[in-house]
Protein backbone atom coordinates (compact mmCIF):
# COMPACT_ATOMS: atom_id res chain seq x y z
CA UNK A 1 0.00 0.00 0.00
CA UNK A 2 1.31 3.65 -0.88
CA UNK A 3 0.08 7.20 -0.72
CA UNK A 4 -2.16 8.28 -3.63
CA UNK A 5 -0.15 11.53 -4.57
CA UNK A 6 2.98 9.16 -4.53
CA UNK A 7 1.66 6.37 -6.89
CA UNK A 8 0.42 9.09 -9.60
CA UNK A 9 3.18 10.50 -9.42
CA UNK A 10 5.06 7.49 -10.14
CA UNK A 11 3.24 6.49 -12.62
CA UNK A 12 4.40 9.85 -14.39
CA UNK A 13 1.28 12.00 -14.35
CA UNK A 14 2.27 14.74 -12.78
CA UNK A 15 4.69 15.80 -9.63
CA UNK A 16 3.45 14.29 -5.81
CA UNK A 17 2.82 18.10 -5.59
CA UNK A 18 0.66 18.54 -7.96
CA UNK A 19 -0.62 15.31 -7.12
CA UNK A 20 -1.27 16.83 -4.27
CA UNK A 21 -3.20 19.84 -5.50
CA UNK A 22 -5.43 17.60 -7.52
CA UNK A 23 -6.64 15.29 -5.13
CA UNK A 24 -7.53 18.92 -2.69
CA UNK A 25 -9.65 19.89 -5.88
CA UNK A 26 -11.47 17.42 -6.18
CA UNK A 27 -10.33 15.16 -9.56
CA UNK A 28 -8.97 12.63 -8.05
CA UNK A 29 -11.45 9.32 -7.91
CA UNK A 30 -10.15 5.93 -6.67
CA UNK A 31 -12.49 3.05 -7.49
CA UNK A 32 -15.17 5.33 -9.08
CA UNK A 33 -15.17 7.56 -5.55
CA UNK A 34 -13.50 10.83 -5.88
CA UNK A 35 -11.03 11.13 -2.84
CA UNK A 36 -9.98 14.15 -1.05
CA UNK A 37 -7.68 12.86 1.30
CA UNK A 38 -3.81 13.49 0.91
CA UNK A 39 -3.40 10.29 3.29
CA UNK A 40 -5.44 8.08 1.47
CA UNK A 41 -3.21 4.91 0.94
CA UNK A 42 -3.81 2.39 -2.72
CA UNK A 43 -2.65 -1.14 -3.72
CA UNK A 44 -2.01 -2.21 -6.96
CA UNK A 45 -5.73 -3.45 -7.79
CA UNK A 46 -7.29 -0.10 -6.90
CA UNK A 47 -8.31 2.13 -10.21
CA UNK A 48 -7.01 5.33 -10.12
CA UNK A 49 -8.68 7.84 -12.16
CA UNK A 50 -7.07 11.24 -12.71
CA UNK A 51 -8.91 14.44 -14.34
CA UNK A 52 -11.19 11.76 -16.39
CA UNK A 53 -8.26 9.68 -16.90
CA UNK A 54 -7.81 6.11 -15.92
CA UNK A 55 -3.98 5.63 -14.84
CA UNK A 56 -2.57 2.59 -16.43
CA UNK A 57 -0.67 0.40 -13.55
CA UNK A 58 1.20 -1.48 -16.08
CA UNK A 59 3.45 1.76 -17.08
CA UNK A 60 5.96 1.48 -19.62
CA UNK A 61 8.64 3.42 -18.30
CA UNK A 62 10.86 5.62 -20.77
CA UNK A 63 14.78 6.61 -20.41
CA UNK A 64 16.25 9.11 -22.42
CA UNK A 65 19.80 10.93 -22.54
CA UNK A 66 19.76 14.42 -24.00
CA UNK A 67 22.56 16.37 -25.12
CA UNK A 68 20.90 19.92 -24.08
CA UNK A 69 21.79 22.22 -26.35
CA UNK A 70 21.85 26.47 -25.79
CA UNK A 71 18.09 27.97 -25.43
CA UNK A 72 15.93 25.68 -24.52
CA UNK A 73 14.04 25.28 -21.15
CA UNK A 74 14.53 22.79 -18.70
CA UNK A 75 10.84 22.24 -18.44
CA UNK A 76 7.37 20.51 -19.82
CA UNK A 77 5.82 23.43 -21.30
CA UNK A 78 6.31 27.03 -21.15
CA UNK A 79 3.78 29.60 -21.03
CA UNK A 80 5.87 31.84 -23.13
CA UNK A 81 5.36 29.47 -25.94
CA UNK A 82 9.51 28.81 -25.90
CA UNK A 83 10.89 25.26 -27.02
CA UNK A 84 11.59 22.96 -24.08
CA UNK A 85 14.05 19.85 -23.65
CA UNK A 86 10.43 17.41 -23.72
CA UNK A 87 9.59 18.99 -27.65
CA UNK A 88 13.07 17.56 -28.22
CA UNK A 89 12.46 14.00 -27.79
CA UNK A 90 9.15 12.42 -30.18
CA UNK A 91 7.36 10.39 -27.61
CA UNK A 92 4.10 10.00 -26.23
CA UNK A 93 4.79 8.98 -23.21
CA UNK A 94 4.58 12.00 -20.70
CA UNK A 95 8.52 12.14 -19.60
CA UNK A 96 9.83 14.96 -17.68
CA UNK A 97 13.14 16.48 -17.19
CA UNK A 98 15.14 15.06 -13.93
CA UNK A 99 16.35 18.24 -12.51
CA UNK A 100 17.51 20.99 -14.60
CA UNK A 101 20.14 23.33 -16.97
CA UNK A 102 19.80 26.68 -17.02
CA UNK A 103 18.63 28.19 -20.33
CA UNK A 104 21.96 28.98 -21.68
CA UNK A 105 23.78 25.39 -19.88
CA UNK A 106 24.77 22.77 -22.26
CA UNK A 107 24.92 18.91 -21.92
CA UNK A 108 23.70 15.77 -20.08
CA UNK A 109 19.90 15.85 -19.03
CA UNK A 110 17.65 12.32 -17.98
CA UNK A 111 13.93 12.44 -19.03
CA UNK A 112 11.74 9.77 -17.87
CA UNK A 113 8.58 9.05 -16.63
CA UNK A 114 10.06 6.90 -14.18
CA UNK A 115 9.31 8.78 -10.52
CA UNK A 116 10.73 6.40 -8.43
CA UNK A 117 13.71 6.82 -9.93
CA UNK A 118 13.87 10.63 -10.69
CA UNK A 119 12.74 11.28 -7.17
CA UNK A 120 15.91 9.01 -5.78
CA UNK A 121 18.38 10.47 -8.07
CA UNK A 122 17.24 14.00 -7.30
CA UNK A 123 16.91 13.45 -3.52
CA UNK A 124 19.87 15.41 -1.54
CA UNK A 125 20.75 12.28 0.25
CA UNK A 126 21.76 10.46 -3.03
CA UNK A 127 24.99 12.36 -3.21
CA UNK A 128 25.29 11.93 -6.91
CA UNK A 129 28.14 13.56 -9.30
CA UNK A 130 27.44 16.65 -11.58
CA UNK A 131 30.17 17.20 -13.60
CA UNK A 132 30.17 20.58 -14.71
CA UNK A 133 32.66 22.03 -17.54
CA UNK A 134 33.06 25.91 -17.07
CA UNK A 135 34.53 28.93 -19.16
CA UNK A 136 35.45 31.37 -16.50
CA UNK A 137 36.25 34.91 -17.43
CA UNK A 138 38.88 35.76 -15.26
CA UNK A 139 41.54 33.31 -14.19
CA UNK A 140 41.27 31.37 -10.95
CA UNK A 141 44.24 31.66 -7.93
CA UNK A 142 44.96 29.18 -5.90
CA UNK A 143 43.16 30.78 -2.76
CA UNK A 144 39.72 30.62 -5.51
CA UNK A 145 39.87 27.03 -6.13
CA UNK A 146 40.34 26.15 -2.28
CA UNK A 147 37.70 28.12 -1.14
CA UNK A 148 35.63 26.40 -3.86
CA UNK A 149 36.30 23.27 -2.67
CA UNK A 150 35.93 23.78 0.69
CA UNK A 151 32.26 25.47 0.14
CA UNK A 152 31.40 29.26 -0.35
CA UNK A 153 28.26 31.46 0.80
CA UNK A 154 25.82 32.02 -1.85
CA UNK A 155 22.06 32.77 -1.06
CA UNK A 156 22.29 32.38 2.23
CA UNK A 157 24.08 28.66 2.54
CA UNK A 158 26.87 27.54 2.32
CA UNK A 159 28.06 24.81 -0.89
CA UNK A 160 29.45 21.52 0.19
CA UNK A 161 32.63 20.39 -0.18
CA UNK A 162 33.17 19.73 -3.88
CA UNK A 163 35.82 18.91 -6.49
CA UNK A 164 37.72 21.74 -8.59
CA UNK A 165 40.11 21.02 -10.97
CA UNK A 166 41.90 23.95 -13.55
CA UNK A 167 42.35 22.35 -16.78
CA UNK A 168 43.52 24.98 -18.81
CA UNK A 169 44.09 28.87 -18.84
CA UNK A 170 44.83 31.53 -21.40
CA UNK A 171 46.32 34.28 -19.81
CA UNK A 172 46.05 36.26 -23.13
CA UNK A 173 42.34 36.39 -22.70
CA UNK A 174 42.31 36.23 -19.08
CA UNK A 175 40.27 33.28 -19.25
CA UNK A 176 40.12 29.39 -18.26
CA UNK A 177 38.72 26.13 -18.43
CA UNK A 178 37.47 24.65 -14.96
CA UNK A 179 35.85 21.07 -13.89
CA UNK A 180 33.29 21.44 -10.93
CA UNK A 181 31.97 18.22 -9.40
CA UNK A 182 29.36 19.03 -7.35
CA UNK A 183 26.07 17.09 -5.29
CA UNK A 184 23.90 19.85 -4.75
CA UNK A 185 21.55 20.85 -7.56
CA UNK A 186 20.37 24.78 -6.62
CA UNK A 187 19.72 27.42 -9.33
CA UNK A 188 22.49 28.35 -10.95
CA UNK A 189 24.69 27.16 -8.12
CA UNK A 190 27.68 26.83 -10.55
CA UNK A 191 27.69 30.60 -12.12
CA UNK A 192 26.90 31.64 -8.45
CA UNK A 193 30.14 29.79 -6.65
CA UNK A 194 32.47 31.32 -9.75
CA UNK A 195 30.91 34.79 -8.77
CA UNK A 196 31.18 34.56 -5.15
CA UNK A 197 35.20 33.91 -6.12
CA UNK A 198 34.99 37.02 -8.06
CA UNK A 199 34.83 35.60 -11.76
CA UNK A 200 32.26 34.86 -14.25
CA UNK A 201 30.90 32.13 -16.49
CA UNK A 202 30.23 32.61 -19.79
CA UNK A 203 30.12 28.95 -21.27
CA UNK A 204 28.53 25.93 -18.64
CA UNK A 205 27.95 22.63 -19.98
CA UNK A 206 27.28 19.23 -17.38
CA UNK A 207 29.58 16.72 -19.01
CA UNK A 208 28.61 13.65 -16.64
CA UNK A 209 25.20 12.98 -14.47
CA UNK A 210 25.89 10.75 -12.43
CA UNK A 211 27.31 7.38 -14.93
CA UNK A 212 25.78 9.42 -18.19
CA UNK A 213 27.71 11.12 -20.73
CA UNK A 214 26.70 12.59 -24.29
CA UNK A 215 29.53 10.79 -25.63
CA UNK A 216 28.26 10.83 -29.59
CA UNK A 217 25.38 13.01 -29.39
CA UNK A 218 25.44 15.90 -31.18
CA UNK A 219 23.95 19.47 -29.22
CA UNK A 220 20.13 18.53 -29.18
CA UNK A 221 20.59 14.70 -29.94
CA UNK A 222 19.28 12.14 -27.63
CA UNK A 223 19.50 8.37 -26.89
CA UNK A 224 17.24 5.71 -24.62
CA UNK A 225 19.27 4.42 -22.14
CA UNK A 226 20.29 0.63 -21.69
CA UNK A 227 19.31 -1.28 -19.33
CA UNK A 228 22.34 -2.56 -17.98
CA UNK A 229 22.44 1.82 -17.19
CA UNK A 230 19.19 2.00 -15.77
CA UNK A 231 20.09 -0.84 -13.37
CA UNK A 232 23.25 0.94 -12.28
CA UNK A 233 21.33 4.23 -11.72
CA UNK A 234 18.79 2.13 -9.76
CA UNK A 235 21.55 0.38 -7.79
CA UNK A 236 22.92 4.18 -6.81
CA UNK A 237 19.49 5.15 -5.33
CA UNK A 238 19.34 1.87 -3.35
CA UNK A 239 22.74 1.92 -2.04
CA UNK A 240 21.81 5.34 -0.42
CA UNK A 241 18.34 3.49 1.13
CA UNK A 242 20.48 1.00 3.00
Amino acid sequence: MERLQKVIANLGYCSRRNAEKLIKAGKVAVNGETVFELGIKVSKKDVIEVEGIILDRNYNYEYYLLNKPRGVITAVCDDRGRKTVVDLVPTSARIYPVGRLDYDTTGVLLLTNDGVLANGLMHPSSNIDKVYIAKVEGILTGYDVKRLRSGVMIDGYRTSKCHVKVKSVDKKKERCIVEIVIHEGRNHQVKKMIESVGKKVIKLKRERYAILDVSGLKAGDYRKLTNKEIAILYSMISQKEN
